[in-house]
C-alpha cells in the first residue's frame, strides 16, 4: 500500500504533550500551524493567506526529544505520513489532517538551534538506570538542558514520566 509522505513547514501551535501508552511506549502530540504566504504586488509586501492546522504525533525516542526541544510558537519542519481523518460528531462530518512524524526539526531559516546528541537509557535487570559520568541517567540530558533553559518543572515531570529519577 502506498502512503502519503509529506514535509510541512510551520509553527508549533500548542505545547507538545508527552505521554506513555499502556505498553510503555512514549508518544508526543502537538498542533502545527501552517500559514501560506504570497507576494502582494499592489502593496509590494508579503501577505498571509489561510492557515492550516495539523495534529502531529511522534513516537518512542523522537517523542522524548521533541518534548525536550520544542516549545509553543517555534518554527518547525515536520516530515511524516499524512492521514486525513473523517468522522461524524452530532450529525456533522468533520475532517482532520494528522501527521505521524518520523523527523522533526527547527526551521533554521528563521533562527538558530543547538544540537545535543542523546544516548539511550539502559535498564539492567535490577531495574535501576545506568548513569553517565555526570551522574545524570544517560538519555536524560535533553531534559536537564530544558530545565536549565527555564522549564525545570516541565523537565522534571517529563523525566518522571519516563521512569527515571530527576537530577
Amino acid at each position: 500500500m502506498n502512503e502519503t509522505e509529506v514535509t510541512v513547514v510551520g509553527n508549533a501551535a500548542t505545547r507538545p504533550e508527552y505521554k506513555e501508552t499502556a505498553a510503555g511506549v512514549a508518544v508526543v502530540r502537538f498542533r502545527l500551524a501552517v500559514t501560506a504566504r504570497r507576494w502582494d504586488r499592489e502593496r509590494t509586501q508579503w501577505a498571509d493567506g489561510g492557515t492550516s492546522f495539523y495534529t502531529v504525533r511522534a513516537w518512542r525516542a523522537l517523542a522524548g526529544n521533541v518534548a525536550a526541544s520544542v516549545t509553543l510558537g517555534e518554527p518547525l519542519i515536520v516530515r511524516g505520513r499524512l492521514r486525513i481523518q473523517e468522522r461524524e460528531r452530532d450529525g456533522k462530518w468533520w475532517f482532520s489532517a494528522d501527521l505521524d512524524a518520523f523527523a522533526i526539526g527547527h526551521d533554521l531559516a528563521r533562527g538558530t538551534s543547538a544540537f545535543r546528541r542523546v544516548t539511550q537509557v539502559r535498564q539492567p535487570k535490577s531495574g535501576t538506570l545506568e548513569s553517565s559520568s555526570s551522574g545524570v541517567p544517560t538519555g536524560v540530558e535533553p531534559f536537564v538542558a530544558a530545565a536549565a533553559g527555564g522549564g525545570a518543572r516541565e523537565a522534571v515531570s517529563e523525566i518522571s514520566a519516563m521512569g527515571a529519577t530527576p537530577p
